[in-house]
């Protein structure tokens, strides 16, 4: 197909998600009121505890097999590329920009991962569903499709409560240390302060100090010196286990998480998809209940995105140098890199020759920032502000480049 056909049938389901997310923002506003901080939690909920699994299992259950499963282990590769080149990007911009140091996690962190769930099961079935796709039958992009991104999007997510969440984690502690420490050095020059009129006397200097004590225990620190170090290297050990694996337990058993691997486990196991899948399957209301409700997702999620955007119009200001890093970063290096990435890969025979399978895993280098970011801002009470700047222009700049790197992608594949 031509360029500009492709760029046509590209730009539609950025289209279809800027009209929903612009919907989302009139009923959020403070003159319509519909989309109130309230309904917003609770579709967040419904989104969070029914519809979003209820499309992961549906999509997932119904394409996947086990020689599938086997043939996708280069999208876990992929995303890690992803998250780890991004975060070594935004590593070197903060370092170069030298932004306030509550915010520093958070730019690293908006570099390192990008909306790998939402979005592209936003745009992919629309995109299928465009008469003139370049990936064949409507039903069947439809279906891969959605497989694709969802098998994605799980373990995208282990990518962004680990990574990301640890970046926003360590900040929000160094900010608080530094805060802190501000507040015991003002105490101590109070100290110092009231030290000055003289309550130091002569008689207080000569008064025998701890010193003596803790010289005649030294003897006795030398020789638990060895299991002291040994103890405290273990219980270092221990805390940074803790810190990683709790996160990813926290991802495991979440609603949607849960359900993909139930997905995953269904679908690879014969006799337990004919159960669900097929005209003669035995459960198959079951399972069309599930496709009804997994079809809420997508409209409910734009919506959302549209109405928790508008907050960054409300915020303060953010540096446009750091504005401008993040784009640079999402939205030419990562894409650039995803070219070489995946064409290497599909060389060597490392994944599927499918342009479709391909296609995906090229816009994961593109989407913007993830919204989860949003939720760890709030959790840890640092940078909820600048979070939803950085947000709101990662979108705005994503729905012209998105369109652009689509349809570069689309060329390259056909």
């Amino acid at each position: 197909m031509e360029f500009w056909s492709l760029f046509m049938v590209a730009s539609m389901p950025v289209l279809q998600v800027l009209i929903i997310c612009l919907l989302g923002s009139f009923l959020a506003s403070s003159r319509i009121k519909v989309l109130t901080t309230e309904a917003l939690t609770n579709m967040n909920k419904l989104v969070f505890a029914v519809f979003a699994p209820a499309l992961g299992f549906a999509a997932i259950v119904k394409s996947v097999t086990f020689k599938d499963l086997l043939s996708w282990w280069f999208m876990t590769v992929n995303l890690g590329i992803i998250v780890f080149v991004g975060a070594f990007l935004g590593w070197i911009a903060v370092k170069i920009l030298r932004p306030k140091n509550h915010i520093k996690g958070l730019i690293v962190a908006t570099c390192a991962t990008g909306n790998f769930g939402y979005l592209p099961l936003m745009v992919v079935p629309a995109l299928c569903n465009e008469k003139g796709n370049p990936f064949g039958d409507s039903s069947t992009c439809y279906t891969n499709g959605l497989a694709y991104v969802s098998f994605s999007t799980a373990i995208g997510g282990i990518y962004i409560w680990t990574v990301s969440y640890q970046l926003m984690r360590k900040a929000a502690m160094s900010f608080e240390t530094t805060r802190l420490d501000g507040i015991l050095s003002d105490k101590s020059d109070e100290k110092l302060d009231k030290n000055e009129d003289g309550s130091c006397t002569d008689e207080s200097l000569l008064l025998p100090s701890s010193s003596f004590k803790n010289d005649m225990s030294v003897s006795l620190t030398l020789r638990s010196r060895g299991t002291a170090e040994m103890s405290e290297l273990y219980r270092r050990f221990q805390a940074i286990v803790k810190e990683t694996i709790d996160p990813l337990k926290e991802v495991l058993l979440t609603p949607p998480m849960a359900s993909l691997i139930l997905g995953l486990v269904i679908g690879t196991i014969p006799w337990l998809k004919v159960l669900l899948v097929g005209d003669t399957a035995i459960l198959r209301p079951v399972q069309d209940s599930i496709v009804l409700l997994g079809n809420a997702a997508i409209p409910s999620v734009t919506l959302i995105l549209g109405a928790n955007l508008t907050q960054g119009l409300r915020k303060i200001e953010v540096k446009l140098s750091a504005i401008l890093a993040i784009v640079l970063i999402r939205y030419v290096l990562l894409p650039i890199i995803g070219i070489g990435t995946v064409l290497a890969a599909a060389k060597l025979g490392l994944i599927p020759q499918s342009p479709l399978f391909q296609y995906v895993m090229l816009i994961l280098f593109t989407v913007p920032p993830g919204m989860s970011l949003g939720t760890m801002a709030q959790l840890f009470g640092v940078g909820q502000e600048e979070c939803s700047i950085l947000l709101l222009w990662s979108y705005v700049v994503a729905a012209f480049a998105f369109t652009v790197w689509s349809t570069v992608f689309m060329w390259i594949l056909t």
